[in-house]
C-alpha cells in the first residue's frame, strides 16, 4: 500500500518543530509560571533550580537524547520499528498464550484513561469500582482452584511461585532448609525461584515428583498442572508424602484448564499459582499480566501483596478496601511478608471481566473447543507415524520426531509462520489456544507431513474430515462447580457488560477528574499518544520467547530506551527486566549481592537504611538476604552524619550497601550526597538509589554522578507509564561499569549475563516500555529538564501557599523543597481532635484524592503537585486544603461540635443527604458542594467512611450473595 503524502511527509520530517508535545505535557503556561516565581520571590526557574539542588551535584550539560518528536512524528517513526517485528503463529506455550480480547473490553478498559491513570485504592471511598472488580478476581481464581482465599494478584506466574516458596518458608514449622521443584515446571519458573532462593540460603532440588525420595525432608515443593510438556499428573499421592512431613506444596496451574480439571484444592494443594495472561490478556513479549495467588484462610496474614476484602461503611451499607493493611512493607517494614508492592491491577481487572463477559459456561466451551482441537491435531499426527509422549494432555503436546528431520521441519513451520517449542532432547511441543482453528490445525499437520516425507507436505494418508476424536485426555475431569456468583451469570451481551464497567468505573476518581497529589508517586500525565502503541498487534501479539530474528522491532526499542536512560541516569547499563519498582529493588541488591560475592566478600551482608528512604527498601533487603540497620535523620530531615558516621564505623567490615531515596522521601535535595557515598565506598560497601524521587532529577542530575553504584528507575512514576490502579509498573535498573556483568539473565532466551532471571519474561512486561520511549522522544532533553524544573516549581508553589495553614516539615538549605512536601497536620489533632484521614476523607468531597497519608511520617501528608498540572488546578488544589483548614478553625473555635463536622461525617454520600433527616450542625449544601467547582463537576463517593476493622474481623475475600448487595 503507497502512504499518502501526509504520512511519508511524517517518516520523513526531521527537524520537527521543537517542544510541541512538551507544551501540551506541562501544565503551567509561561505567565502562569512567572506568576508562581513572583510568589516565590525568585525571577527565574533556574534561580530556583540554584537554590533547590546543590551546585556540586548540577549536571550542566545538555542530555545527549534525540531532539523532540511532534506527537505524529514519534508514532510514525515508533511504527517503523514495530513493523520489523514478524507476528507468528506461537505454539511455543510455556504459559504465555495468544488469545481474543473482547473489544469491549480492550476499548472500555486497557484503552480507558477512567481504568488506567487512577492509583492504587488505598483511599477505599472512592476507588469501589476497582474494588468490586479485583473483588471478581479473586472470586475467580477461588472457584477456579478450589481453595479458600485469593489476592488481588501478583506480577508474573515466576515470581507469584517464589512468593509461594518464599510463604512455604516462613509459615513450615519442619525446620527444613530444601524446596522441591518439578523437572516439569517452566523452565522461566525454576529460574526465578532459583534466584530468590539463593540469597535465602535455601536448597532447591529440582527432580521427577514420582520417583522424589522423601528421606529427606523439606518444607515445600512446587509442581506445573498440566505440566510444562503438557502432560497432566495426578499429584495426591505426592502431596500426601508431603504433608506428612509437614511441607507446604504450591500448583501453578493454567486456570483456564481448571474449568475441566480437578482443582488444585481438591488435589490437597496449599497454594495455587499461576497466570492469567489467556484471560484475553496480549501476550506482549511478555507483560504485563496477571499472575494469581491461591491459598488455604490459615494463611491469610501470610499472603504476598494485597487483598480486596468486604465491609461495611458507617451507613451500614457494603463496601470495599484493602484488607489486613498491617501486611503492608510500608508499614511492617523488614518484617514484611513480601516486597511487591505494585501488582497488576489493570490486568486483573481485564481477567476478572474476561471471565464475567464469558461466564463459567462460556469459558468452558472455549476450553473445550482448545481440547478438542489439540486431540484432533494428535490423532493425525499419530496417523503420520508420529508419537504422541504425553497421552494425558489439555492443550499441549510433546511430539516425538523419531526419523523424521528436525531441521526440516522448522524450516516448513517457518515458511508458514509457526513458532513451535523444541525441548533438549529434540522433541516439539505445540501448545494451542482460544485463537486457534481447524484449517490451523491442518497447517500443523502439513508441515510434520513435510518433515515425513510424505506427498509435498499438502497430503495426508487420512481423511481429514473424518479426524474427530472423541475420547478426552484429561486424565482428571472436574465435577465442582465453578463461577456460581450471578456476577459471573449476568453480563453477558455487550450491552450489559459496557454498562456494568461504566458503573464501576463511576465510582472511581482517576486523573480524568482531578489531580491525584501523590508524593512518591508521581501521578503525571499518561498521554494518548504515549498509550495508542501498547494495542499495536507488533507489540501486543509477540510470544516473548519468538526467535530472536522476529523480535528486531523490540530489539532496537530497548537498545533506544535503555541507552536514553543511561544518558539520563549516568550508568553504563540498564536492565528492562524488573516489571515493578520493588522487582527494581530486589533485583539491584542482588547485583550488589554478587557483585561482592565474586569478590570473596560474601560475609558483606548489612543493608543501611535512613528512616527517609522508601518505605519498599527494607523488604527488598531481606529478600536479599540482608540484615536491615536503620540510619538516623537529623531535625531538617537529612541523614543523621553522626550517625551514619557510628554505623559505618561498626559495620564496616560487613556493610553490603546504603539504600538511599534522592531527593529524600523527606522532600529534600540532601546537600551531602556525595559525602555520603564516599563514606560508604570507603568502607567497600556499594550505594543503591532508590528512583522513586527521579521527578526531581532529569536533566538536573544525575545519579550516576552522585556516586551511586545502582538505581531503579519507575517507569510508572517518571517516565509516564500509567499506575493502573494499582499495576502495571516497571522497575529497570541502571548500573555503573564495575556491575555491569552481574545484571539479571534469562535461562530461555539467553542475555549478556550468566546470573539468575528476576522475571518471567526476559524484558519484564515488554509491551508497555513503548509508552516510555515516546515519553521520552516527544520530550527530548529540554524538555524533560523543563519537566523537572516545573515538577520543583509546583511543589514550591504549593508549598508557599499552604504553609501559613499548615507547616511545610522539612525544607532544604535555603528553604525550598523538591518536587514534594510534606505538610504536617499533627497540630489539629491536638487543637480540634482532627486525624489526618478525616482530611483525607473531607478532601473526598471537593473533588480530590488525598495526597499520600501520614508516611514516612506519621500526622502528616505528603504532596507531589507533577509537572503535568496547571496552576489553575494547583489553586483549586490549594484552595481546597485552605477552606478545609477554615473548617477546623471554626472547631478550634467552637462554633462546630468536635464529634459532628464536616470533616468527621465525611465523605459525604448523595443517600447521606437525602434519605432520612438531617440533623447535623451544618447544611447539606456545605457537606456536598464546598466550592462553586463542586457545584459543576461533582464526583460522589459511592460510599461513606469504611469500617476496616470490622472488615477484618470479619474476613471476607470473595463476592456475597447478591442480597447482601441491598
Amino acid at each position: 500500500m503507497v502512504a499518502n503524502p501526509t504520512y511519508r511527509q511524517i517518516l520523513t520530517e526531521t527537524t520537527p518543530p521543537l517542544g510541541e508535545f512538551v507544551s501540551r505535557h506541562i501544565g503551567p503556561k509561561a505567565g502562569d509560571i512567572q506568576e508562581m516565581l513572583n510568589s516565590l520571590g525568585l525571577s527565574s526557574l533556574e534561580e530556583l533550580i540554584e537554590q533547590t539542588v546543590p551546585s556540586s551535584i548540577r549536571f550542566f550539560q545538555e542530555l545527549n537524547l534525540p531532539a523532540a518528536q511532534t506527537e505524529h512524528t514519534a508514532l510514525a517513526k515508533l511504527k517503523q520499528i514495530a513493523n520489523k517485528n514478524q507476528i507468528y503463529r506461537s505454539y511455543i506455550g510455556m504459559g504465555y498464550y495468544d488469545c481474543i480480547t473482547p473489544p469491549v473490553i480492550q476499548r472500555n478498559i486497557l484503552e480507558n484513561p477512567g481504568w488506567y491513570t487512577a492509583y492504587t485504592p488505598y483511599q477505599p471511598e472512592i476507588a469501589q469500582g476497582r474494588l468490586e472488580a479485583l473483588l471478581n478476581f479473586q472470586t475467580m481464581i477461588i472457584d477456579l482452584t478450589g481453595l479458600e482465599i485469593a489476592n488481588a494478584s501478583l506480577l508474573d506466574e515466576a515470581t507469584a511461585a517464589a512468593e509461594a516458596m518464599s510463604m512455604s518458608y516462613g509459615v513450615c514449622k519442619n525446620k527444613s532448609s530444601i524446596y522441591f521443584v518439578s523437572s516439569t515446571c517452566h523452565p522461566q519458573t525454576i529460574d526465578v525461584i532459583q534466584t530468590r532462593a539463593k540469597p535465602l540460603g535455601i536448597k532447591i532440588i529440582i527432580g521427577d515428583h514420582q520417583t522424589f525420595d522423601f528421606t529427606q525432608p523439606i518444607f515445600g515443593a512446587i509442581l506445573q498442572y498440566p505440566a510444562t510438556d503438557g502432560k497432566i499428573h495426578d499429584y495426591r499421592q505426592f502431596i500426601a508424602q508431603s504433608h506428612a512431613q509437614g511441607a507446604l506444596v504450591t500448583i501453578a496451574a493454567d486456570p483456564l484448564s481448571l474449568t475441566l480439571l480437578t482443582s488444585p484444592g481438591e488435589l490437597g494443594a496449599d497454594i495455587a499459582i499461576g497466570s492469567t495472561q489467556r484471560f484475553g490478556i496480549p501476550l506482549g513479549f511478555g507483560g504485563p499480566h496477571a499472575a494469581y495467588f491461591a491459598t488455604k484462610e490459615e494463611y491469610k496474614r501470610s499472603v504476598p501483596g494485597r487483598i480486596v476484602g468486604v465491609s461495611k461503611d458507617v451507613h451500614g451499607k457494603l463496601a470495599y478496601r484493602l484488607a489486613l493493611q498491617t501486611r503492608e512493607q510500608h508499614i511492617r517494614r523488614d518484617k514484611a511478608t513480601s516486597n511487591i508492592c505494585t501488582a497488576q491491577v489493570l490486568l486483573a481487572v481485564m481477567a476478572s471481566m474476561y471471565a464475567v463477559y464469558h461466564g463459567p459456561s462460556g469459558l468452558r466451551k472455549i476450553a473445550e473447543n482448545i481440547h478438542q482441537l489439540t486431540k484432533d491435531l494428535a490423532a493425525g499426527l499419530e496417523k503420520l507415524g508420529y508419537e504422541v509422549l504425553n497421552r494425558n494432555f489439555f492443550d499441549t503436546l510433546r511430539v516425538g520426531l523419531g526419523n523424521s528431520s528436525l531441521q526440516t521441519l522448522l524450516i516448513a513451520a517457518d515458511e508458514r509462520n509457526i513458532n513451535l517449542r523444541v525441548f533438549d532432547d529434540g522433541n516439539i511441543g505445540i501448545s494451542l489456544d482460544e485463537t486457534t482453528t481447524f484449517t490451523d490445525v491442518i497447517d500443523l499437520w502439513q508441515i510434520f507431513a513435510f518433515a515425513k516425507g510424505i506427498s509435498d507436505g499438502y497430503g495426508f494418508p487420512f481423511k481429514i474430515e473424518e479426524i474427530r476424536e472423541t475420547n478426552s485426555y484429561l486424565g482428571q475431569i472436574r465435577t465442582s462447580p465453578y463461577l456460581t456468583h450471578p456476577i459471573f451469570n449476568s453480563y453477558h451481551s455487550e450491552t450489559e457488560l459496557l454498562r456494568y464497567l461504566h458503573q464501576l468505573e463511576a465510582k472511581d476518581l482517576s486523573l480524568t477528574t482531578s489531580m491525584i497529589a501523590l508524593g512518591s508517586c508521581t501521578m503525571k500525565l499518561n498521554a494518548t499518544s504515549e498509550m495508542i502503541p501498547v494495542s499495536w498487534a507488533e507489540f501486543s501479539k509477540i510470544h516473548p520467547f519468538a526467535p530472536i530474528t522476529q523480535t528486531r522491532g523490540y530489539q532496537i526499542l530497548f537498545q533506544q530506551l535503555a541507552t536514553w536512560l543511561a544518558e539520563i541516569t549516568g550508568f553504563a547499563a540498564i536492565s528492562l527486566q524488573p516489571n515493578a519498582g520493588s522487582q527494581g529493588e530486589y533485583a539491584g541488591l542482588l547485583v550488589i549481592r554478587e557483585y561482592h560475592q565474586s569478590r570473596q566478600e560474601g560475609h558483606r551482608n548489612i543493608c543501611l537504611i535512613p528512616q527517609s528512604a522508601h518505605g519498599t527498601n527494607p523488604a527488598s533487603a531481606v529478600m536479599c538476604g540482608m540484615k536491615v540497620v536503620a540510619v538516623a535523620c537529623d531535625e531538617c530531615g537529612n541523614i543523621d552524619l553522626a550517625d551514619l558516621n557510628t554505623k559505618v564505623q561498626k559495620y564496616s567490615r560487613e556493610i553490603a550497601a546504603l539504600m538511599i531515596t534522592y531527593p529524600s522521601t523527606h522532600g529534600v535535595f540532601e546537600e551531602t550526597i556525595q559525602e555520603i557515598c564516599a563514606l560508604i565506598h570507603q568502607h567497600g560497601g556499594q550505594v543503591y538509589m532508590d528512583g522513586a524521587n527521579m521527578n526531581a532529577q532529569v536533566g538536573i542530575c544525575r545519579p550516576g554522578d552522585l556516586g551511586a553504584d545502582v538505581c531503579h528507575l519507575n517507569l510508572h512514576k517518571t517516565f509516564c507509564i500509567p499506575h493502573g490502579g494499582g499495576g502495571p509498573g516497571m522497575g529497570p535498573i541502571g548500573v555503573a561499569p564495575h556491575l555491569v556483568e552481574f545484571l539479571p539473565g534469562h535461562s530461555v532466551v539467553k542475555l549478556d549475563s550468566d546470573h539468575g532471571a528476576v522475571s518471567a519474561a526476559p524484558w519484564g512486561s515488554a509491551s508497555i516500555l513503548v509508552i516510555s520511549w515516546m515519553y521520552i522522544a516527544m520530550m527530548g532533553a529540554d524538555g524533560l529538564t523543563q519537566a523537572t524544573k516545573i515538577a520543583i516549581l509546583n511543589a514550591n508553589y504549593i508549598a508557599k501557599r499552604l504553609e501559613s495553614f499548615y507547616p511545610v516539615l522539612y525544607k532544604g538549605k535555603h528553604g525550598f523543597v523538591a518536587h514534594e512536601c510534606i505538610l504536617d497536620l499533627r497540630g489539629v489533632k491536638k487543637s480540634a481532635n482532627i486525624e489526618v484521614d478525616d482530611i483525607a476523607k473531607r478532601l473526598m468531597d471537593y473533588g480530590f484524592h488525598a495526597p499520600t497519608v501520614s508516611w514516612p511520617v506519621a500526622g502528616t501528608i505528603m504532596v507531589e503537585p507533577t509537572e503535568s498540572e496547571s496552576k489553575a488546578e494547583l489553586d483549586r488544589f490549594c484552595d481546597a486544603l485552605i477552606a478545609i483548614r477554615q473548617e477546623i478553625l471554626h472547631l478550634e473555635s467552637g462554633i462546630m461540635d468536635l464529634e459532628d463536622n464536616p470533616l468527621k461525617n465525611a465523605p459525604h454520600t448523595i443517600q447521606s443527604l437525602i434519605v432520612g433527616d438531617w440533623n447535623h450542625c451544618y447544611s447539606r449544601e456545605q457537606a456536598a458542594y464546598p466550592t462553586d467547582w463542586t457545584r459543576q463537576f461533582k464526583f460522589w463517593p459511592s460510599v461513606g467512611r469504611i469500617d476496616a476493622a470490622f472488615g477484618d474481623r470479619n474476613f471476607v475475600c470473595s463476592c456475597l450473595p447478591l442480597d447482601s448487595y441491598v
